[in-house]
């Protein structure tokens, strides 16, 4: 390594972070308040500390200045000068050192030690107290990174929103026990690149995988008693550093040559983000980055006392995104994620948190009018998850237009009709039609409900037909966390059994609920695995279960009834994309008549009646028919029918008029049964109990009628 400088230049305040110009490199970093703010250099092995200066330059609240000589794999830190004032809501202490928050890669993990923390962990005046320890030791050290990537070409495959079908997966979790992967690569990008599973999801129908956090983040101190791990990753240190475990080598392209194959197959990556906490916690928490470098601007603090912390998220803090730097640091996170790795959307955990202000959540706030314009982001995906632990947290369909949403609504009002609950039909008929009483306002599209069955948090598809509690004492929390209500039922036994008729009734309840998210408008999600049978042994809180609970076991593609849920998922998918009835990208509401005698969307009962207000309210109501009907721009007409029968015997179902040359392509109790045309004449068909049917038409173009 080059001789370090004797002295440090002014630099410049912008871009933040530490950026390397091929001679020497600049550093800048936030600090309103500090009254100093000390760069450290460390070896390589980051365990000794090389070079100390102070950055010499203060410009409208960016510290700043140019080291010649020190380039890319440089470890550096800060160590931020002020006063330590908690009942003021200032947390300077330049005996901790610091995690550059626009590090582009970490080298190393915490090291779990009380001098973490900025106050005497045991004195009796708690955070009061002043700790002198140094930390360094135990810290990651943040690195400068020079890399340069030749993309060849490549593009965003820009999936039309109304043709999305994402699949949530960790990354760890779906590339653990993939055996023809070398071991070494498992778990990381390397693996997110193999062929084989972009095979998987290729025939599956997937257009967009959204990741779990990949986020550099920190195993928690209670985990790592405990001997368990922070699996999910939602416990951020870093926004621009992906987690070190996720990339072999320290080698960023590794995240490029994953992003590329999947772009080849015209596959979309799409990114869960936490930008609402971070994993410092609440005031009791370790000083790591944020909370030493500005404490009272990076977090919300509770105005009459900003010694604590305001805890929207249930994790301790709430990163304060009424800030200019904070939402600047958000944005330029975002946008290095689309301009450096061609990243294609962005799922934001805790949405409500991010449209916080002083008076509650706004979906004009800063933080969202600032996402909306930028042309970075302006082709990208967004979704948020549309609920917080705050004041008012739920906030589902009340985003800003150019959002999606996590539809939670969708996921319990199909999960309880399919289980049995009364009082669903009416529910269930606005769910199919992506919850337009939530989402069909200032231009929003169906797009915007994102459907889903099951997600990390909570049962997978499996578990949800196979445990009627949650089973997660393998979490060391007495089975106290995760969710107690489900809406899950077993059908019989608790848990796996050799009962070949309870078994056979979870496989069709599965087809049925998969049948509801893939034929509803809106755009579906599934849970990585769910497609063919993962089970977590009941866990519904599976987050510090970095094991065979939540790696996806592909030995169970060996099995046939894992094949056959396969196939049956991957014919919804194909079906989904192949008639536009199924995915129509506007709300339709009954108003168009695109075929005469057929509305765009109309509601029946069994008999082939209009649905009545009485019908609506019958509690006892199971049976339901949905037709839809839509001209295409080629000028085709096509109209499908839905027929769902809730209940537990067989029904006969009429069909609506008029007359049409109905085929039937699909059938839930029947998962083999072939397509078929259907005697108009008789206007009749049976529909297994708890199960769906699909029926479609193409009549002759208008021409041809007259």
């Amino acid at each position: 390594m080059p001789t370090l400088p004797d002295r440090i230049e002014r630099g410049r305040p912008y871009p933040l972070g530490a950026c390397s110009d091929g001679t020497g490199t600049n550093f800048a970093v936030f600090s309103e308040n500090a009254s100093a703010l000390e760069l450290c250099l460390f070896e390589a092995t980051g365990r000794r500390q090389i070079g100390r200066y102070m950055l010499p330059e203060f410009t409208d609240g960016i510290w700043h200045g140019y080291l010649p000589s020190v380039r890319g794999g440089q470890l550096y830190g800060y160590r931020a000068h002020g006063p330590y004032q908690p009942e003021q809501g200032h947390r300077f202490n330049p005996h901790k050192l610091l995690v550059d928050p626009y590090a582009r890669m970490l080298h190393g993990q915490v090291r779990w030690t009380d001098a973490l923390h900025g106050y005497r962990l045991n004195s009796p005046r708690a955070d009061l107290s002043f700790d002198r320890r140094d930390s360094a030791a135990a810290v990651p050290k943040s690195m400068v990174v020079d890399d340069h990537f030749h993309w060849r070409g490549d593009r965003h495959p820009a999936v039309p929103w109304e043709r999305t079908v994402i699949y949530e997966a960790h990354l760890r979790g779906l590339t653990q026990r993939l055996e023809h992967v070398r071991p070494h690569e498992r778990g990381t990008f390397a693996a997110l690149a193999d062929p084989r599973l972009i095979d998987h999801l290729l025939r599956l129908g997937i257009t967009s995988i959204e990741l779990l956090p990949i986020h550099a983040f920190v195993q928690d101190r209670r985990l790592a008693e405990l001997k368990l791990r922070n699996y999910w990753g939602y416990n951020t240190l870093a926004f621009f550093a992906p987690e070190p475990g996720y990339v072999l080598e320290r080698n960023l392209h590794e995240i490029r040559h994953a992003v590329q194959s999947l772009h080849q197959a015209g596959i979309e990556i799409v990114l869960d983000v936490v930008y609402n906490h971070t994993c410092e916690g609440n005031e009791l928490g370790p000083t790591l980055s944020f909370r030493g470098l500005d404490n009272a601007s990076y977090y919300r603090l509770l105005p009459d006392n900003p010694r604590h912390c305001i805890n929207d998220t249930g994790c301790g803090n709430t990163l304060n995104t009424s800030h200019p730097r904070v939402i600047q640091l958000i944005m330029d996170s975002l946008r290095y994620w689309v301009e450096e790795f061609h990243i294609d959307g962005f799922r934001f955990d805790l949405g409500v948190a991010l449209g916080r202000e002083a008076h509650g959540f706004d979906p004009n706030a800063g933080l969202f009018d600032a996402i909306r314009q930028d042309p970075v982001l302006a082709h990208v995906k967004l979704i948020s998850e549309p609920w917080d632990l705050g004041p008012g947290g739920y906030q589902l369909g009340n985003h800003p237009p150019g959002f999606a949403e996590w539809n939670g609504q969708f996921r319990d009002d199909v999960r309880r009709f399919w289980k049995g609950d009364e009082g669903l039909r009416g529910a269930l008929a606005e769910r199919l039609q992506a919850s337009a009483e939530l989402f069909d306002y200032g231009g929003r599209r169906p797009w915007a409900s994102v459907n889903f069955l099951t997600a990390h948090d909570g049962f997978t598809l499996h578990d949800l037909v196979s445990y009627n509690h949650k089973h997660n004492q393998d979490n060391a929390e007495q089975n106290r966390d995760g969710h107690d209500d489900n809406a899950s039922y077993n059908w019989g036994a608790e848990g796996e059994t050799d009962d070949p008729a309870i078994l056979a009734q979870r496989e069709k309840i599965k087809r049925a609920l998969l049948a509801t998210l893939l034929l509803s408008h809106g755009t579906p999600m599934l849970l990585a695995g769910d497609e063919f049978g993962r089970t977590q042994g009941g866990n519904n809180n599976a987050y510090c279960q970095d094991n065979e609970i939540s790696w996806l076991d592909w030995s169970l593609l060996d099995t046939e009834p894992s094949r056959e849920l396969l196939a049956f998922t991957s014919r919804l998918v194909a079906l989904r994309q192949a008639h536009f009835t199924l995915r129509l990208a506007r709300f339709v509401h009954g108003e168009n008549e695109p075929w005469p005698g057929v509305h765009d969307l109309a509601w029946f009962d069994e008999r082939g009646h209009l649905m009545t207000q009485g019908a609506w309210d019958n509690p006892q109501g199971r049976l339901l028919t949905v037709r839809r009907a839509a001209t295409h721009h080629d000028g085709r007409i096509e109209v499908s029918l839905l027929l769902i029968n809730g209940s537990q015997k067989d029904r006969e179902f009429r069909l609506p008029g008029p007359p049409l040359p109905w085929l039937a392509l699909l059938d839930s109790a029947q998962p083999q049964a072939v397509e078929q045309r259907v005697d108009g004449a008789d206007g009749a068909l049976t529909v297994g109990a708890q199960s769906v049917r699909l029926l479609v038409a193409r009549p002759s173009a208008p021409a041809a009628r007259e």
